[in-house]
């Protein structure tokens, strides 16, 4: 989610590992990636939340799924530059419970498509919030959720 003084969007990352190809992930992973199929349209779209002033909300579980992901297939190194980033320009926050409840219940309906509990926590979120989704994943166009662009 991404935040201008009373605009926010939310943050999200794509599920899958597969092996070594690249693949488009997250903004967040994507950024840091060249490797990335998203490369190029995420570092362009951080400088453009900069020049606009505009905060990203990411919420934990995204931390910590995107650091994972950074760590496991780019190192140590990226891990913590991406820590320091996000924890230094990025508002912060945890899904409530009621976020976790909607979620486990929102996607139930989409047995046929490749939704996780973080696609839809993070609809929930943003929906709670009424802040956009920065993503690249086409899940949330599924669950009609708001998308910044």
């Amino acid at each position: 989610m991404v935040a201008r003084t009373s605009a926010s969007t939310t943050t999200g990352t794509s599920s899958k590992i597969e092996g070594n190809s690249p693949r488009g992930h997250g903004p967040l992973y994507a950024a840091r990636d060249p490797d990335d199929t998203h490369h190029d349209r995420a570092r362009d779209e951080l400088l453009r939340l900069q020049a606009e002033n505009i905060k990203v909300v990411v919420p934990y579980p995204i931390l910590l799924k995107s650091y994972s992901l950074v760590h496991h297939k780019l190192g140590n190194r990226e891990a913590y530059a991406l820590l320091a980033e996000v924890t230094s320009t990025a508002i912060l926050t945890n899904p409530t419970t009621a976020d976790y409840q909607d979620a486990s219940v929102a996607i139930l309906p989409y047995r046929d498509q490749d939704l996780t509990l973080f696609d839809t926590v993070l609809a929930a979120m943003s929906d709670r919030l009424e802040t956009p989704v920065w993503t690249f994943d086409h899940h949330f166009d599924v669950l009609r959720v708001d998308v910044w662009q």
